[in-house]
C-alpha cells in the first residue's frame, strides 16, 4: 500500500474541505488504528510532477516552485513598504521628538515650561488618529486581521492607508502601542493582493498561506529574527499552538527575505539590540528552568490582571458610546489623557518599549531614554528601588490597555515586554539570587504569552533580542506555564481553532454551542462567484 501511495504528495494541506470524505480513523495500511497517520482517500491527493522545471512551467497551486516565486514577491514588496514606513516613522520622531524641543524650546523656555510639550504632542496626534478613523475609516487592529485570516484569508486593501496614518499618530504621540501589528496588517494585505491580483489565485487556502507569509515577513523583518518573527505570526492565529501548520516553511522562507530586504535598505544590522546584564548566561540549570516556571505563574496572574482591568475600561467606555467610529476623535483624547499624564509623571512608561526595554531592565537614569522630551519627566522620578520597578510595570500596563481603548493603532508585544523587564527587576529585589537578564525575559515572555498566546515564538525572540541564548530553557518554561495558565482566558477573542480541522485538541472555549471543531459546512477552500469578482 505505501508503494502505491508515493506518486502523491498534499499539495496543501492534511486539513481539507468540508465536503471530502475524511476519516479519522482510516491509517496508511487502512485499519481502524487510532495511532496511525490519518490520510485523505486517494482521490483528494494530487499527483506530483517528476521535476523542478515542470512544476515551475505549470506554476501548479502548492508546488515547491510556485510557493518560491510568491515567496520572493512577497518578501520584496513586504521589505519595501516595511522600510517605507520605518522611514516615515522615524523621521517623523526625531523631528517632533528631537529636532524641534532641542533647537526651538530647549534653552529658551523654562523647565516647567517645557514639560508641556509632551501633552501638547499627546493630544494634537491623538486627535489626529481619531480623525483618521472617522474620515479616512476603519484600520482594523490585530483581532481582525486574526478575523480576516480565518474566515477570508486575506485583508482588504482598503484598511492599509488608514493603518498606515492611524498607527503613525498614535505612536509619534508617545502611545503604548508599537509599529509591530500595523506592519502585520499592512504586509497582511499586501501578501493576499500580490497572490490574488498579481498571481491570479482563486483558492481560499492557498491565498491565505501568502497572506501569512506577509505577516510573517512583516515581524521576522521588524523583530531581526526569522524563526521567532514568522512563528508568531502562524502562532497568534490560534489560542494553542501553530494550526496552520502547513504554511510554517513557506511563512518563514518569506521572513528570510522581507527581514534581508528590510535590513538592507533600512540600514540596520541583525543583531540583539539589548544588554540586561554584562554578564551573558554561560548556561542553564533545572533550578533556573523551575523559576521561569514559577514567573511565568506569576505573570499569567499579572495578564488576568490586566484583561480584568481592560474589560472595565471598555465597558465604562461603551456605556458612553465612545466605541461608535463617529466618535473616535473623543475616545483617542481618553486614552491621549492617560497617556500624557502617566507620561509627565513616569517617563519609562512613553512609547512602545523597544527603545526603553534597556532603560527599564538596567534601571537607568531616564536621561537614556531614546525619544520622550523631556527627558527627566515632571517629578524626576527615576528606578532607584523595587517599589519604584513595580510604579514603572503597573504603570505600563495601565498605559496599554488606554492606548487600546483610546483606539490607538498598534501592537502591544513591546509594551508588554517593556512591562515585563520591570516586574522582573521588582523580583530580583525581593529575590537577587535570580539572574536579571532571566527574570526579566521570563516575566516578559509570561505576561507576553498570557495575552497573545504564543508561546514558541515568544521566547526565541526574547533571547534573540537579548543576546541570552542561554536563559531559552527559563523563559521557555515561563511561556509554557503561562500558556496553560491563561489556557481560559483568551484576551484576543478572534483566535479560534481552524474550522476545516476534524481533529482538534483545542475548541473554541468561547462558544458554547460549538465546541467541537468539525468543518462546518460553510467552510470551503474555494471562493463563492460572488467573491471572486470582487478578487
Amino acid at each position: 500500500m505505501i508503494h502505491q501511495l508515493q506518486p502523491y504528495i498534499y499539495r496543501e494541506y492534511f486539513a481539507m474541505s468540508p465536503k471530502s470524505n475524511y476519516n479519522s480513523g482510516d491509517s496508511l495500511s487502512g485499519s481502524k488504528n487510532p495511532a496511525s497517520i490519518a490520510v485523505t482517500s486517494p482521490q483528494q491527493l494530487v499527483k506530483t510532477q517528476v521535476s523542478f522545471e515542470e512544476d515551475l512551467k505549470n506554476f501548479t497551486d502548492g508546488t515547491v516552485p510556485q510557493s518560491l516565486v510568491i515567496a520572493t514577491v512577497i518578501g520584496v514588496v513586504c521589505g519595501i513598504a516595511a522600510n517605507i514606513y520605518y522611514k516615515i516613522l522615524f523621521s517623523a520622531l526625531n523631528f517632533i521628538w528631537h529636532d524641534v524641543p532641542t533647537k526651538y524650546i530647549e534653552g529658551h523656555l523654562p523647565g516647567f515650561i517645557c514639560i508641556l510639550w509632551i501633552p501638547v504632542i499627546g493630544y494634537c496626534m491623538a486627535l489626529l488618529s481619531g480623525l483618521t478613523v472617522k474620515y479616512m475609516g476603519e484600520p482594523g487592529d490585530l483581532a481582525y486581521t486574526i478575523k480576516c485570516v480565518h474566515e477570508k484569508g486575506y485583508i482588504s486593501m482598503d484598511h492599509v492607508l488608514p493603518m498606515v496614518c492611524a498607527s503613525q499618530f498614535g505612536i509619534l504621540g508617545g502611545g503604548s502601542l508599537g509599529p509591530e501589528a500595523p506592519l502585520v496588517a499592512i504586509c497582511a494585505a499586501l501578501g493576499g493582493f500580490v497572490s490574488r491580483v498579481i498571481f491570479k489565485r482563486t483558492d481560499r487556502n492557498i491565498i491565505r498561506k501568502h497572506t501569512l507569509m506577509g505577516m510573517a515577513g512583516a515581524l521576522a523583518a521588524f523583530f531581526g529574527c526569522p524563526l521567532g518573527g514568522s512563528l508568531f505570526a502562524l502562532e497568534v492565529n490560534s489560542r494553542f499552538g501553530v494550526e496552520y501548520f502547513e504554511h510554517m516553511v513557506e511563512s518563514i522562507l518569506c521572513g528570510e527575505i522581507t527581514l534581508s530586504v528590510f535590513r538592507s535598505l533600512a540600514g540596520l544590522p541583525i543583531a540583539p539590540i539589548w544588554t540586561i546584564s554584562s554578564t551573558k548566561l554561560l548556561g542553564a540549570t533545572p533550578t533556573e528552568v523551575m523559576m521561569g516556571a514559577c514567573i511565568g505563574l506569576i505573570g499569567a496572574g499579572l495578564a488576568a490582571v490586566f484583561k480584568k482591568f481592560h474589560m472595565i475600561i471598555m465597558d465604562k467606555l461603551k456605556q458612553r458610546d465612545l466605541l461608535n467610529e463617529s466618535n473616535a476623535p473623543k475616545r483617542a483624547l481618553f486614552g491621549a489623557t492617560v497617556v500624557v499624564i502617566l507620561g509627565m509623571l513616569i517617563p519609562q512608561t512613553m512609547f512602545w518599549g523597544e527603545f526603553e526595554f534597556q532603560t527599564i531592565s538596567t534601571m537607568s537614569p531616564t536621561n537614556t531614554l531614546e525619544h520622550i522630551w523631556p527627558k527627566r519627566g515632571a517629578l524626576g522620578f527615576q528606578m532607584n528601588n523595587g517599589f519604584e520597578c513595580l510604579i514603572v510595570a503597573f504603570g505600563k500596563l495601565i498605559a496599554i490597555s488606554c492606548s487600546v481603548a483610546g483606539g490607538y493603532r498598534g501592537g502591544f508585544i513591546f509594551p508588554f515586554f517593556a512591562s515585563g523587564a520591570a516586574f522582573g527587576r521588582a523580583f530580583c529585589t525581593v529575590f537577587p539570587s535570580i539572574p536579571v537578564s532571566l527574570s526579566c525575559l521570563s516575566f516578559a515572555a509570561a505576561i507576553n504569552v498570557g495575552i497573545t498566546r504564543t508561546c514558541l515564538a515568544t521566547p526565541i525572540i526574547l533571547c534573540f533580542l537579548a543576546g541570552e541564548p542561554n536563559a531559552m530553557s527559563g523563559i521557555l518554561a515561563a511561556s509554557l506555564a503561562s500558556l496553560v495558565a491563561t489556557t481560559y482566558m483568551p484576551f484576543i477573542n478572534t483566535q479560534q481553532p481552524r474550522e476545516d480541522m476534524q481533529v482538534c485538541i483545542f475548541p473554541d472555549i468561547s462558544s458554547s454551542s460549538n465546541s467541537s471543531c468539525v468543518p462546518q459546512p460553510s467552510t470551503v477552500n474555494d471562493f463563492t462567484d460572488e467573491e471572486k469578482s470582487l478578487l
